[in-house]
């Protein structure tokens, strides 16, 4: 077992860091690390624009060695490796650093070390980012300052940069977490964590839901007994794992009366004085995914002491979050919705079941390893009229629906938008809900769903 040691603002100063990969994470924390004093090495076998352009701004502006398009000897000459999330555990490398005794850690966990404001962390397959961005517009009246980072876009690494650089006080963390980042936590301990539900995703680096869950549990690992988890309870998985849990529960769900926040009769409830938050006709974001989004973040946030009013007002008001299931544009009575958020099958059953229109689904790009036959029963039960598969995964899609449906191939998004453009009729939706992971053709969901808006708003 290799020794790690938890390194603080002292002694840090010129311990030798190496940083694998060079994405956004991994510029982050490099920056981080540089500037608490470390001597950092910044590694990437990538050469892509985008990985060139960081490590070029890692030299230029902030003096940190970089390589890119290999991994020479010199990544073993540290005291300790900080991973970037797409760097998986199984990878070679990770396996010599381990055997040369090398401590690995992931960007969350250092970035962790140094503050003293409390994390509350949020996780699941499905809905993380909608309740992050409703939790903290649930805080933003409190006390506290929310800060929003992790798998959302926004390093963690990078707001703590901020916090040594601006400090302020009051501050609560919400992080998205996603099962990547999981993978070299060692003392990483939210004080509030949220689970949103668990259905099968990443089975490409998982290879097994087993697999797949056990990651997930790690965000609660280090937690002790006076730490709270929030989970779904309606999610059969998530109910049988915190069962017997010693941490202290707090649930959510729509089966149940005995939840902080309850349906009843078409609206919600907060126990315990029974009180009506808001009938659900007047909630602004629609469907019943978002529902158990808006129900996990007012949980959360009566946890964390946010006032039942400055909840109920986000019910109220409340719009969405780009690339998820968000309207764009409508074109000869047309309406166009972009869902690149969906990068795996619950997300797109989801989406689907959202609309009673007859529905022209745009699904492809990398596979996962997800099996698309499970779209079959729910294409058949809903509105969807053809899907129009694309990328890397369209001969899987095609295989794996068969005749359920009309579908085509065509090589690439932008065909996949002009060709459902030609058939769409007046009363259709054109929905972009991939599926799949977006890097056969794009840099991430954003990426491609600032395209597919581009593409579409082209088109009028």
């Amino acid at each position: 077992m290799i020794e790690l040691k938890k390194y603080n603002r002292e002694n840090i100063l010129d311990k030798r860091i190496t940083v694998i990969g060079l994405g956004i994470s991994g510029k982050a924390v490099s920056i981080l690390a540089n500037q608490l004093g470390a001597v950092v090495y910044a590694s990437d076998s990538n050469s892509s624009e985008e990985i060139i352009k960081n490590a070029m701004e890692l030299i230029n502006d902030h003096h940190i060695a970089t390589e890119t398009g290999i991994h020479s000897n010199k990544i073993y000459n540290s005291d300790l490796w900080i991973i970037s999330p797409g760097v998986s555990a199984k990878s070679k490398i990770i396996k010599e650093a381990l055997n040369n005794n090398i401590p690995i850690v992931s960007e969350i966990e250092f970035a962790s070390w140094f503050t003293k404001f409390p994390i509350i962390g949020i996780t699941g397959s499905n809905g993380k980012t909608t309740t992050t961005y409703l939790l903290n517009h649930m805080l933003k009246k409190s006390h506290t300052v929310g800060v929003i980072g992790g798998n959302i876009g926004i390093p963690f690494s990078e707001c703590i940069l901020k916090e040594i650089l601006h400090p302020s006080k009051n501050l609560v963390y919400l992080l998205e977490i996603s099962s990547f980042q999981l993978e070299f936590i060692s003392s990483f301990r939210p004080y509030l964590s949220i689970y949103t539900n668990i259905s099968e995703d990443h089975l490409d680096r998982h290879y097994s839901m087993k697999e797949y869950i056990k990651m997930k549990l790690r965000l609660v690992e280090n937690c002790k007994k006076n730490n709270t988890v929030v989970f779904n309870e309606d999610d059969h998985n998530l109910k049988s794992i915190f069962r017997n849990s010693v941490l202290k529960k707090s649930t959510f769900g729509v089966k149940s009366l005995k939840h902080t926040f309850y349906l009843k009769d078409d609206a919600i409830y907060h126990n315990p004085s029974n009180s009506l938050v808001i009938n659900i006709k007047d909630i602004k974001l629609k469907g019943q995914h978002n529902l158990l989004n808006f129900l996990a973040a007012a949980t959360c946030a009566d946890q964390h002491g946010a006032k039942i009013e400055d909840i109920k007002n986000v019910f109220k008001t409340f719009k969405g979050i780009p690339h998820r299931i968000e309207y764009v544009t409508t074109i000869l009575e047309v309406d166009y919705i972009n869902d690149s958020k969906a990068t795996n099958i619950n997300s797109v059953i989801v989406a689907i079941k959202t609309y009673n229109k007859p529905t022209i689904l745009l699904l492809g790009g990398f596979n996962k390893g997800i099996d698309f036959g499970l779209l079959v029963p729910h294409i058949k039960t809903n509105s969807v009229k053809t899907i129009i598969a694309y990328g890397e995964a369209s001969e899987q899609i095609k295989s794996a629906i068969g005749d359920a449906v009309r579908l085509f191939i065509v090589d690439d998004l932008n065909s996949a938008v002009k060709n459902a453009h030609s058939i769409a009729q007046p009363g259709d939706i054109v929905l972009l809900s991939p599926g799949c992971a977006s890097f056969d053709q794009f840099k991430n969901f954003e990426d491609r769903g600032n395209f597919f808006k581009s593409t579409v708003k082209a088109l009028s």
